[in-house]
């Protein structure tokens, strides 16, 4: 399935405007970090109270994130997305009008970490609602592995894209109207667009819980997912230090965030061309293959390296991230109980923000002592450690899935989960 192919199957599926709609609604995560990093150092004049409070945003996304998407699974998504995206909007002027008023850093930091508990994590339920759409939908067997393929890649696009994005139009807003606006700006995103995502029509209905213990996510199926997916967000926190102060080194501080952003379109590129390849490149085998690109080629990073050259490199190592990440959602999808798919990747992606978080105050402290490199040395480090558990704990049989069977009255029966007893060979 090519690029184009794989846009035309998600516009099959629920049509583009769902695309856009959880596309802008997941930008406010980005833009309220780097937004409140900004607008606190301005008001404050410390860089140390702002990581403060930009990190406990994160935190509180990191925590708040599964809960919200525990209640999207029980209950549906329309509800607590449209009510969160509100009380989030709110909640981020509010935190806005205490930092302009001089509050103390404690009531920021709780304001801070309240705000980013009640932001719905819009990626995790966008790849849930096109995971139902597609169950629903006439694909089965490879056909059907492929238009998950194709919605995992779509998805880690967006993602990406997110992530670039969001943090120009930080500079933007921040440059043509006032710190502030930056941090306003994502919350009437959230406010808009989360509610249009929760009101849209592809909305999925909840889950009733399973008894017995059947839609269980502590299995060591799913868990030992948070690694790797933690280690990306060393490998982020790692990049992007090291670019700002590689950038900032050489005298072009301005042109960080464009180096950044080549890492992202290569990444983006290669994330939405792994819905081409063969159904029988297994998922965990497009893992451990990405996850050992993402630790190789950081070392060309360690080359005495200009501004070209370095921007050379930054672009081939993007070609590992979007497969890293499309291949271990695509591995969630598959351990994650139906009931709670939401929940499930909520609960992992959370561990890739909580990775970013550390690594980006880790990786400050090696770029003080060591330079760039120091911080680059961050981002080796979390592709090597996840290509070491992806090959040596990594199990393939732990996300087997069996395809479902017609029953005498037509009606497809469940498929089983990867801990189900008696799923059926891997398809991937």
């Amino acid at each position: 399935m090519s690029p184009l192919q794989t846009l035309r199957r998600m516009h099959e599926v629920a049509g583009r405007p769902l695309l856009l709609a959880s596309f802008l609604a997941r930008l406010p995560i980005s833009m309220a970090l780097i937004g409140l990093l900004t607008l606190v150092t301005s008001s404050t004049g410390s860089v140390g109270s702002a990581g403060i409070v930009a990190g406990a945003f994160a935190l509180g996304g990191a925590v708040g994130g599964p809960v919200i998407a525990r209640f999207a699974d029980r209950h549906g998504q329309r509800r607590p997305v449209l009510v969160m995206s509100v009380v989030d909007a709110v909640l981020i002027g509010a935190l806005v009008a205490a930092v302009t008023a001089g509050a103390p850093l404690a009531a920021l930091t709780a304001l801070a970490a309240v705000g980013g508990a009640c932001m719905p994590q819009i990626g995790p339920m966008a790849r849930t609602r096109w995971v139902v759409l597609i169950k629903r939908g006439p694909w089965r067997g490879a056909e059907r592995e492929r238009s998950v393929g194709a919605a995992m890649a779509v998805e880690g696009v967006l993602d990406e894209a997110a992530f670039v994005l969001g943090p120009a139009l930080v500079g933007v807003l921040t440059v043509t109207l006032s710190p502030a606006a930056s941090v306003l700006g994502a919350g009437v995103l959230i406010g808009v667009f989360g509610a249009h995502f929760a009101l849209h029509p592809t909305a999925p209905p909840g889950s009733a819980p399973v008894r017995g213990g059947g839609d269980r996510i502590a299995t060591p199926a799913l868990l030992l997912l948070t690694v790797p997916m933690f280690c990306q967000g060393l490998f982020f926190g790692g990049m992007s230090t090291g670019v700002t102060a590689f950038a900032a080194a050489s005298g072009h501080a301005d042109l960080s965030g464009l180096m950044y952003a080549v890492m992202g379109v290569s990444s983006a590129t290669a994330g939405l061309m792994m819905a081409s390849l063969p159904a029988g490149f297994t998922l965990t085998a497009r893992t451990r293959i990405a996850a050992g690109a993402l630790f190789l080629f950081t070392l060309p990073l360690y080359l005495p390296l200009g501004a070209v050259g370095l921007a050379v490199a930054i672009f081939v190592l993007g070609a590992a991230i979007g497969p890293h990440i499309v291949s271990l959602f695509g591995l969630i999808e598959r351990a994650a109980p139906p009931s709670r798919l939401s929940q499930s990747m909520a609960v992992v992606l959370s561990s890739l923000i909580l990775g970013q978080s550390l690594g980006s105050v880790v990786a400050g402290a090696l770029a003080d002592g060591f330079g760039h490199q120091g911080a680059f040395a961050l981002a080796t480090v979390g592709g090597l450690v996840s290509l070491t558990v992806t090959v040596l704990v990594l199990r393939a049989r732990w996300y087997e899935r069996a395809e479902p069977a017609r029953t005498g009255s037509g009606v497809r029966s469940a498929t089983p989960g990867p801990n189900t007893p008696g799923a059926g060979a891997a398809t991937g």
